[in-house]
């Protein structure tokens, strides 16, 4: 019976294997662990450089002042505050009588500076004609007057006929130069150009020229926009307002002139260079990331230039990072509708450079 238990505990009772030793895997796990930190922290000194980023940025929009450029009282407006325009679109009218009397004016006078260059046409006309007849009557009496000098001669004809002879054909002479200036005057007075057209003497280019000034001042009336853009400060702006050439009435944000501001750091400033690819980010749409490209890098830095600009010669100096602004302009057909002036953004440059571990590429050269 003893036998027999004994027997069935030992065929109860589990055989118990000792695990094999995983020494080689742990060994691996404690070199590759450094090693991987140490490579990611290698690429990322050696990446690290490459880009320049900063969250001091902000989108900018042409802002144009619209003003008449001509004085009067407002008749109609078109527009409103934060309503788009297309350009070429009538913003407002300004009261157009007093241009469009003008400008019936100036064509009055045009039609009379031209019936005027026709009768000057007329008189030269007929001062050419009157000079004709007396060279005629010039040449005529001329040789009347060697006839009676030949007969006076030959003892044939009275003295007197010499004399009337005489007298006639100086009288014709006399009148043939007062025709010639005549004429010479009726062709001053057109011009030195007898046949020329109307519309070419000076009289009438005169009045075409100041009725061409008549109907551009008409078309100042209406004041059109000069570009895409939305309206601006314009909710005090009504009919009836009296305004003068020259006075700022409201602002037009352009939509196609857009760009970014942004304001990095002096000690970012020596990757930075136009040409340049960017990333901007807004806060307002945190998820969709617009390409741009540097532009310029700006001359100063943004306390030079301000109204008051610091004085760093006393004794109370303390060294303050200055920043300088970058101008980036978005890639040719990025969607930026919806997006506002003055809009915060996080700017990312690409200056592509590469920072390389100090006596590595001598080592790599020494190797090839």
């Amino acid at each position: 019976m003893n036998a027999q238990t004994s027997s069935d505990s030992l065929r109860a009772t589990p055989v118990v294997t000792e695990p094999k030793p995983r020494r080689g895997r742990r060994i691996l796990l404690m070199a590759a662990l450094p090693a991987a930190l140490l490579g990611g922290a290698g690429a990322w000194w050696i990446t690290g450089g490459r880009y320049e980023t900063t969250d001091n940025a902000y989108l900018h929009q042409a802002v144009v002042a619209i003003a008449s450029e001509v004085s009067g009282r407002v008749t109609e407006v078109s527009v409103a505050d934060n309503r788009p325009v297309q350009k070429g679109d009538i913003l407002f009218v300004i009261d157009p009588e007093p241009r469009r009397l003008a400008l019936a004016k100036a064509e009055a006078a045009v039609a009379a500076a031209r019936l005027q260059v026709e009768q000057l046409k007329v008189a030269h006309a007929q001062a050419v004609a009157q000079e004709n007849l007396a060279a005629d009557d010039a040449a005529y009496l001329a040789n009347e007057l060697v006839r009676q000098q030949a007969l006076s001669t030959k003892g044939v004809s009275a003295t007197t006929a010499l004399d009337d002879a005489r007298h006639e054909a100086q009288r014709a002479a006399e009148l043939l130069v007062v025709a010639r200036q005549a004429t010479a005057s009726a062709l001053a007075a057109l011009g030195g150009v007898a046949d020329g057209p109307v519309d070419d003497h000076p009289a009438v280019r005169s009045a075409l020229a100041a009725r061409d000034e008549a109907a551009y001042q008409l078309s100042l009336t209406e004041v059109r926009a000069p570009a895409d853009g939305v309206i601006y400060r314009a909710a005090s702006f009504k009919p009836g307002q009296m305004v003068t050439a020259g006075q700022s009435l409201f602002a037009l944000v352009e939509t196609q002139d857009v760009w970014i501001d942004a304001n990095f750091k002096e000690t970012q400033l020596a990757g930075i260079a136009p040409g340049q690819k960017a990333e901007v980010t807004f806060d307002l749409r945190p998820d969709r990331p617009y390409e741009a490209t540097v532009e310029s890098v700006g001359a100063g830095t943004g306390s030079e230039f301000s109204l008051l600009p610091a004085q760093n010669a006393t004794g109370n100096w303390v060294k303050v990072t200055q920043r300088v602004p970058v101008r980036l302009r978005f890639e040719e057909g990025a969607e930026l509708a919806g997006l506002a002036s003055g809009l915060s953004a996080e700017v990312s440059v690409d200056t592509g450079r590469v920072r390389h571990i100090p006596g590595l590429s001598s080592f790599a050269a020494t190797a090839d």
